[in-house]
């Protein structure tokens, strides 16, 4: 069979766009150019891209130290408040307590000043826990013992009312006795 190619010039144009790489040292000069120019721009893009996340995590650094110190006066000015809140809750407790001792005192002191006879003085009170003194002076005996039964009387003091102690005084003016006395009871 016999081929016939109508078309000018069938194989030179083929021939045409068939480049020449010349020899095996100029082909392999070329590949490892290629190779050279491939590893410097993937360098390049690795060093630029590197840099640039150094950038981000420079400023992403400098605005978490900027939030830490804004956040450091925050927790200053919290712990400030919490200290001066358990100083309010420990004055809140204390004045609770002492409005609960003056209830205490103020029951115990009207006790006494309804317990009183006439012609009899106090002259001191004095309270260790529910142990209660009480010193005065009265013109009486009959002052003395009505003032103990009155302060048993009241349910306020335990039965076991004592007398401590009575010294007699002579006065001139008005003439008479003034007996100076101190008195031990128990609060209830």
């Amino acid at each position: 069979m016999i081929r016939i190619n109508l078309l000018p010039g069938g194989r030179d144009r083929r021939r045409k766009w068939e480049v020449p790489l010349g020899s095996l040292a100029q082909q392999l000069t070329i590949v490892c150019g290629l190779i050279l120019v491939c590893a410097i721009g993937f360098c390049g893009w690795e060093y630029w891209r590197i840099r640039a996340e150094s950038k981000n995590l420079d400023s992403q650094i400098a605005a978490a130290q900027q939030e830490t110190s804004r956040l450091h006066s925050i927790i200053q000015q919290v712990q400030q408040f919490e200290q001066r809140k358990a100083q309010l809750q420990q004055r809140v407790v204390l004045i609770e307590q002492l409005r609960k001792s003056q209830t205490i005192a103020v029951r115990m002191l009207d006790q006494i000043s309804r317990a009183l006879p006439q012609m009899v003085w106090l002259t001191a009170l004095k309270q260790t826990g529910a142990d209660v003194v009480i010193d005065g002076r009265c013109t009486t005996l009959t002052g003395l013992s009505d003032f103990v039964a009155n302060l048993e009387a009241t349910g306020s003091f335990k039965r076991s009312v004592e007398i401590i102690s009575t010294h007699t005084e002579s006065i001139s003016q008005p003439p008479g006795q003034l007996i100076t006395f101190s008195v031990k009871a128990q609060f209830q």
